[in-house]
C-alpha cells in the first residue's frame, strides 16, 4: 500500500511540481506551473461536495501547503480525481498518457478477481511503465539518480506476488491499519499498553462470539440500528426518512403513470384511475441492504441539502433497451443498457388490494425510482472507465431494483462533467428472461 500511495505517488507529485530533491525536468518538459498546480489543488477540495461519503474522506487541497494526505486520500485521488484533473494539464500528452497507464495497471490490481491474462498484462505493463519512468524522470544520466529509489524496482514484483499469493486485497495493509485504529483507544493505560489492547481484543472476541452463537447481532449491537421501511418484495433495499407528508401531487405523478402503463401494457387512464385507489409515498432515501457497505441514495427533490453536504443523488442504473426502436415492423428485441442520472424521487405504490385493472390479483407493494438521464457522450478515458456528460436527458421511472449504485462527478470544464463509479463488475445488475 504505502510502496504506491505513500511513496510513488507523492514523488510523481514532487517531480510535477518542480520540488523532488532539487532536481528540474532536464531535458523533458513535465512540470506542471504553479498556477495550474493551484487550480487543481482547488478542484480537488472543490470535488469533495459532488462526491459521496460512501466513496471515502473528503480529498483536502492537494496543492496546499502543509495539507495532510493520507494513505486513502492519495489512493483517491489516483485512481478517481487524477485522470480527470490532469487531463490536459501538461505541456505534452505522453507524460499524462504515461500516468493514465499507470492508472490502470492499479485498476487491474485492486480487482476482487483476477484472471491470469490480466495478471501478465500487470506483469509487462509494468515493466513497459518502468521503462518509460525511466526515460522520462532519469534520463539515464547518473545526476539524476535518486529519482530511481527502491519502490520503483519494487513495481515490478507486483504481479509474480499476485500470482503467488492472490490479489492484492488479500495481503494489502489497508484492513490491518484500519483495525489498528479501531483498537488504539482501547489503550487505557500508558504504563501498561499491551496489557489494555490484550483486554480489549479478548473481550471484544467474546462479543463477537455471543452474537453469533445466541443470534444476539443487533441486540448486542450497542448502537442503535435504524433499518427503515422495509417491504417483503424488495429484500435488498429499505426506505429512509424523509418521508415528504401526505400524497404527491397528481400533477408530478404524470411520468409515473407513463412507465406503469408500458410496465402493465395498459392505457394512462385505466393506469391513472388505479392510483387512484392505491397508497402513494414520495420517500426521501434508499439504502442497499443486501451487504454490510449498501449504498444510500438520496432523493434531490426530497428536502433541501445543507451548504456541507455530500451529493448522494446520483447513480447507475440499467434498464431494458429495445434495439429496434426505430424500425416499426421488426420484432422488440430488449438488451440491457447502463444509464446514469439524478435521483429525483422515491415512490412507493401500496395496493392494499387486489386490483384486477392492472392484472395484481392480490395486494402488492411497488417502490419506483424517478431519474433524470446524464447524456453521456462518446469522450472517455482509454482503459478506464470514466463517462462524460454536459446535458440532461429525458426522465426514466423504473423499478428500485435497476437502481445499482451511487456514483460521484467530478467538474471538469465549463458545464462538462466527468461520472466516477467505484463498484465495478460487482454492482451491474442480471436480468432473468420471463420463462413465459
Amino acid at each position: 500500500m504505502h510502496l504506491i500511495w505513500e511513496n510513488l505517488m507523492k514523488n510523481l507529485i514532487l517531480h510535477w511540481t518542480g520540488s523532488f530533491k532539487g532536481l528540474n525536468s532536464g531535458s523533458e518538459s513535465y512540470e506542471i506551473p504553479d498556477t495550474v498546480w493551484k487550480a487543481i489543488g482547488e478542484a480537488t477540495a472543490k470535488s469533495g461536495s459532488t462526491i459521496p461519503s460512501a466513496y471515502g474522506v473528503h480529498v483536502p487541497n492537494i496543492a496546499a501547503d502543509g495539507v495532510y494526505m493520507s494513505a486513502e486520500m492519495y489512493s483517491f485521488w489516483t485512481l478517481y480525481l487524477g485522470p480527470v484533473l490532469l487531463h490536459r494539464r501538461f505541456t505534452s500528452e505522453c507524460y499524462y498518457h504515461h500516468f493514465i497507464q499507470l492508472v490502470r495497471l492499479l485498476t487491474i490490481c485492486l480487482q476482487f478477481e483476477i484472471s491470469s491474462v490480466e495478471v501478465e498484462e500487470v506483469r509487462v505493463g509494468f515493466i513497459k511503465w518502468v521503462k518509460e519512468y525511466e526515460r522520462i524522470y532519469y534520463q539515464y544520466s547518473p545526476e539524476r539518480l535518486p529519482v530511481c529509489p527502491l519502490t520503483i524496482h519494487a513495481l515490478l514484483h507486483i504481479a509474480p506476488s499476485i500470482k503467488a499469493t492472490g490479489p492484492v486485497w488479500c495481503y494489502w495493509a489497508f484492513p490491518m491499519e484500519r483495525y489498528c485504529g479501531a483498537i488504539q483507544p482501547a489503550i487505557r493505560s500508558r504504563r501498561f499498553p499491551f496489557a489494555s489492547l490484550a483486554r480489549y481484543v479478548l473481550e471484544d472476541a467474546r462479543l463477537t462470539q455471543i452474537k453469533v452463537f445466541y443470534d444476539k447481532i443487533d441486540e448486542l449491537s450497542l448502537q442503535s440500528v435504524h433499518k427503515g421501511l422495509v417491504r417483503g418484495a424488495y429484500p435488498s433495499c429499505c426506505l429512509l426518512p424523509p418521508k415528504l407528508p401526505g400524497p404527491p401531487a397528481v400533477s408530478s405523478l404524470t411520468p409515473l403513470i407513463g412507465a406503469l402503463s408500458t410496465w402493465f401494457q395498459k392505457r394512462v387512464g385505466v393506469v391513472r384511475k388505479s392510483l387512484e385507489m392505491a397508497h402513494i409515498e414520495n420517500w426521501g432515501k434508499i439504502q442497499c441492504i443486501d451487504s454490510e457497505a449498501g449504498d444510500t441514495m438520496r432523493a434531490s427533490e426530497a428536502r433541501r441539502a445543507g451548504d456541507d453536504h455530500r451529493d448522494a443523488s446520483y447513480v447507475r442504473y440499467e434498464m431494458l433497451v429495445d434495439k429496434h426502436a426505430q424500425r416499426r415492423n421488426v420484432r422488440s428485441e430488449f438488451v440491457p443498457q447502463t444509464f446514469f442520472g439524478q435521483l429525483q424521487r422515491i415512490y412507493l405504490i401500496r395496493f392494499d388490494t387486489p386490483c384486477p385493472d392492472l392484472g395484481l390479483q392480490e395486494p402488492t407493494t411497488l417502490i419506483m425510482a424517478q431519474i433524470r438521464e446524464c447524456k453521456v457522450g462518446d469522450k472517455n478515458i482509454p482503459g478506464l472507465d470514466f463517462h462524460f456528460y454536459s446535458t440532461n436527458g429525458q426522465i426514466h421511472v423504473t423499478d428500485i431494483t435497476s437502481v445499482q449504485c451511487v456514483v460521484g462527478r467530478v467538474p471538469c470544464g465549463k458545464n462538462e462533467w466527468c461520472i466516477i463509479d467505484r463498484s465495478g463488475v460487482l454492482g451491474h445488475a442480471f436480468f432473468l428472461e420471463d420463462e413465459d
